[in-house]
């Protein structure tokens, strides 16, 4: 606090100046060391105090509390709401503020682009693993090709509206974007039947969408400029077709494998044997191998999908097999079961003594 500098003394007015002339110095001082016009390196800096003195000294009870106690009655006052750093972007922000415009303004009509659509789309497994070509209809804004557009009456086809103020630095002009025309300068006829005056009007339209071969479920299809239309000279949006994969009753996905599973007899998974199995791309022959255990899994390489991005890369085929326990037998099924039975039932008996041991010891030990 006490390596501040006095507000009286940074505006160059004494303790008993009056409202005018407290106005007169902030004036004087301000276009003095705006930085838009002064480019001295402390100018910035400057410019804030200044600021800062005149929001202090030109509120009556602000101006009393730091007569009578100096910086510390006002503590933050000066540079809090709407001081420079408390609630501006910049110095154009606090001439806006306190004189009611900017000094000039780029000149440029304003141009919008138009807003992107979404569309979902279902697929079934087979189109999202093989592609091709799927038809849509969307609903959405085209360009009026009726009218043509003309200047806007209101800003005369600038897009911009100046109004003039005065203020204590005197007359400022500020530069608002027309809101005729949204800042477009463009104007429609509103007697055309199509767009009645809004340049834009509604439709549907027909498109064939190229599915990638491999494209997954959640992912989109981006079509450039198949959104809304812009304005005022403005870029059309982008369509986004979502993609919804419905489920298989035999494949699973798995990123580019594709899973199923199988139940297979005890005879087969006990003496192997060569069976035939579906894929996506037709019937294979899959071996399984003697003991095979149910759970094992098995892979077919290539017979997967190919990967969106790495047209390259193609996925396999995992299968797991499982034991099929039939539920009914007839009287010759039945009998060899039980021949089996008796022929394994020593071995059985072993393997379950030989686990009831291992059990108990390793509880006791």
């Amino acid at each position: 606090m006490a390596n501040k500098r006095d507000y009286y003394e940074i505006l160059g007015i004494s303790k008993n100046a009056n409202d005018e002339q407290i106005k007169a110095a902030f004036r004087k001082k301000a276009l003095e060391f705006h930085p838009d016009r002064n480019k001295a390196e402390d100018a910035e800096q400057k410019f804030k105090d200044i600021n800062e003195a005149y929001q202090i000294l030109s509120d009556s009870e602000k101006r009393s509390k730091y007569d009578q106690f100096g910086h510390a009655g006002v503590s933050g006052a000066g540079t809090g709401g709407a001081g420079f750093e408390g609630g501006f972007g910049g110095f154009g922000d606090i001439f806006d503020a306190f004189f009611g415009g900017s000094q000039s303004s780029s000149g440029r009509k304003s141009s919008y682009r138009g807003s992107d659509l979404e569309y979902p789309i279902r697929l079934t497994f087979e189109e999202a693993v093989f592609g091709g070509e799927k038809a849509i209809t969307i609903e959405k804004l085209f360009q009026c090709d009726l009218c043509k557009p003309t200047n806007c009456s209101n800003c005369n086809g600038t897009g911009q509206i100046k109004r003039a103020q005065r203020t204590m630095f005197g007359q400022f002009t500020q530069v608002v974007g027309c809101q005729t025309c949204n800042g477009t300068g463009q104007s429609f006829d509103t007697k055309c039947n199509k767009c009645r005056g809004a340049g834009r009007y509604k439709d549907s339209k027909n498109l064939f969408v190229t599915i990638p071969q491999g494209i997954d479920d959640g992912m989109q299809i981006r079509l450039q400029g198949e959104g809304e239309p812009g304005l005022g000279g403005g870029a059309s949006g982008d369509l986004y077709v979502l993609v919804k994969v419905e489920e298989h009753n035999i494949f699973e996905r798995s990123g580019n494998n594709i899973e199923m599973s199988i139940n297979l007899n005890i005879p087969t998974l006990v003496l192997g044997g060569t069976i035939t199995i579906p894929t996506i791309q037709g019937e294979e022959n899959l071996t399984i191998v003697p003991g095979t255990q149910s759970g094992q899994v098995f892979r077919i390489r290539g017979k997967g999908i190919v990967d969106v991005r790495e047209k390259n890369k193609r996925g396999d085929q995992i299968i797991t097999v499982y034991i099929k326990i039939p539920k009914k037998l007839n009287k010759e099924q039945r009998d060899l079961y039980q021949k089996l039975q008796m022929i394994t039932e020593d071995d059985t008996k072993k393997s379950v003594s030989d686990w009831l041991k291992n059990k108990i010891k390793d509880t006791f030990s």
